[in-house]
């Protein structure tokens, strides 16, 4: 088949009136909860240490609290993919693969060098935790900013009373 051919047959095809296969959504912040609670239940059920289970859910609360913040770092920021991709696939994918190993074996068998693989968890768990951190400070400097320039505008239009800016004395005829 030539490209001339190709493209007739793609043509045809438009011509006949294929229907488009719409994009998935992105995942909403229920579904980012939805996530999180099958984590917990992964950990419930897969009986995972507490080292483990202690990290998980420092992670899942930062990104509790994120969520409500990834609007001021915009729905399409790196920073909100990050969040997003982190409680629906990368928590999940690092937790489930420790967990699908016999227990005894992965916690107690090198496998990268002298880490086993519950060690290789807790750190593949320390820098998501590190990075949720990082992303909730982002979120919230972004609170802390507007603050600061709403107090920039209040100052510049009022002034400050005790520098004899305008001394408003409400309630007093």
């Amino acid at each position: 088949m030539g490209l001339r051919d190709w493209w007739a047959s793609r043509r045809a095809g438009s011509d006949a009136g294929d229907a488009v296969t719409p994009s998935p959504q992105p995942p909403t912040e229920q579904d980012v909860l939805a996530s999180l609670n099958r984590v917990g239940a992964m950990l419930a059920e897969g009986n995972a240490p507490p080292v483990v289970t202690a990290r998980v859910v420092r992670i899942a609360r930062t990104i509790n609290d994120t969520l409500p913040r990834i609007r001021n770092l915009g729905l399409g920021s790196m920073e909100g993919y990050s969040v997003v991709a982190t409680a629906t696939t990368y928590l999940p994918e690092a937790v489930g693969a420790y967990l699908r190993l016999p227990r005894e074996w992965a916690d107690t068998r090198p496998i990268d060098g002298y880490k086993t693989s519950l060690m290789v968890l807790v750190e593949q768990l320390e820098l998501l935790a590190a990075t949720m951190d990082k992303i909730l400070d982002a979120a919230n400097n972004a609170d802390a900013q507007a603050l600061i320039a709403h107090g920039m505008f209040l100052d510049a239009k009022f002034g400050h009373a005790s520098d004899g800016g305008p001394d408003l004395q409400l309630g007093t005829p």
